[in-house]
């Protein structure tokens, strides 16, 4: 499997599907790197296949070139379980659509999109992720 590091994103790549993955919603955003912006989209509130079934859907609107998806850590950086979730999800993700897929370091977004007033924090973690992925990209 071939997760990618952020520094690794060819400059094709322009649009992106980002996800914050957890066990019974997975947070989207969609975003592109000329904006460096991102939209938080519908949380996907599906688990297992039905997941990669409404993923698929995403792809198949959104048309991505590459996606993200955020991996948690504790904040002194180290790995827990849902770390090795997350990435498993990533690696799903590029076995199942053939995409690249690039990970983030999504520490405190869901912190940060509750203190934002999110009405959606799943979704807005999402954002927040793929807008630090794609501020890191040149």
């Amino acid at each position: 499997m071939n997760t990618l590091d952020q520094t690794d994103v060819p400059p094709h790549l322009q649009t992106f599907l980002a996800f914050d993955f957890g066990l019974k919603r997975t947070g989207v955003a969609v975003g592109n790197r000329l904006l460096r912006s991102a939209q938080a989209q519908a949380t996907i509130k599906a688990e297992g296949a039905a997941r990669l079934v409404a993923v698929q859907a995403r792809i198949d609107a959104w048309r991505p070139d590459a996606l993200v998806v955020g991996v948690p850590f504790h904040p002194d950086g180290v790995p827990h379980e849902n770390t090795a979730r997350a990435r498993k999800f990533a690696r799903q993700l590029h076995g199942c659509f053939g995409l690249p897929v690039f990970e983030v370091d999504e520490r405190y977004s869901t912190t940060e999109a509750l203190a934002s007033g999110a009405k959606d924090a799943d979704a807005e973690a999402a954002c927040i992720i793929l807008e630090q992925f794609l501020r890191g990209i040149s």
